[in-house]
């Protein structure tokens, strides 16, 4: 089971995760987030190894995901907004890991995914939302029982250190990583460390 660990921005704080040995780090670029990547320095940030860098994104033009790559380093792309598959396709010509983000309800239709098949790496689910971004809310998990893609995909929406075995106990097998963010935070984009080494501890990193 992966880890991504997402919504970074204090530099010592992003330390200290690093050294937990997560697979992905997430940086949002998204604005409007509480978790906005603001002045992080991105020479710094491009000198970072030990996981994949991650850039998120949302309706972004293409020219500034481009500039954000060879900035920063980054080696997945992770998209929250409209994305059309005909531009997932070009960012990965760039030779990043592509994560398509979809808010999953009751009522989404599966068919939304087709043309996306051949276009990215990943999905990953979140919970349903009238805004973009994450929720920190969890979502039905029954749901992803009738999805009929066989795409890996990350799980995101609410994961805490209170619900991480039941996630851990879900038997899909596409089911490829864990995205936590909001639910271990001390304040937004700073990381509760000790609650994220338990998780870990629990995941078997």
């Amino acid at each position: 089971m992966k880890i991504k660990v997402c919504g970074l921005k204090h530099e010592e704080n992003i330390r200290d995760v690093l050294r937990l040995n997560p697979d992905y780090v997430g940086f949002i670029f998204y604005e409007p987030s509480k978790r906005y990547i603001g002045q992080l320095n991105a020479d710094w940030v491009a000198k970072l190894d030990g996981a994949k860098k991650t850039g998120v994104f949302v309706n972004s033009p293409l020219e500034v995901i481009d500039r954000a790559i060879n900035t920063y380093g980054f080696e997945a792309i992770q998209l929250h907004g409209d994305e059309s598959p005909a531009y997932c396709r070009v960012l990965a010509d760039r030779g990043v890991e592509i994560i398509k983000a979809f808010g999953l309800n009751d009522a989404f239709d599966w068919n939304t995914l087709v043309p996306y098949e051949e276009a990215v790496d990943y999905y990953l689910f979140d919970t349903k939302s009238a805004a973009y971004g994450g929720t920190g809310r969890t979502f039905d998990w029954g749901i992803l029982e009738t999805n009929p893609s066989d795409k890996p995909y990350f799980l995101s929406g609410g994961l805490s250190d209170e619900n991480i075995n039941e996630a851990l106990r879900l038997k899909d097998g596409r089911l490829y990583g864990l995205d936590l963010n909001s639910q271990f935070e001390k304040e937004p984009g700073f990381k509760d460390i000790e609650r994220l080494r338990k998780t870990f501890q629990l995941i078997g990193k």
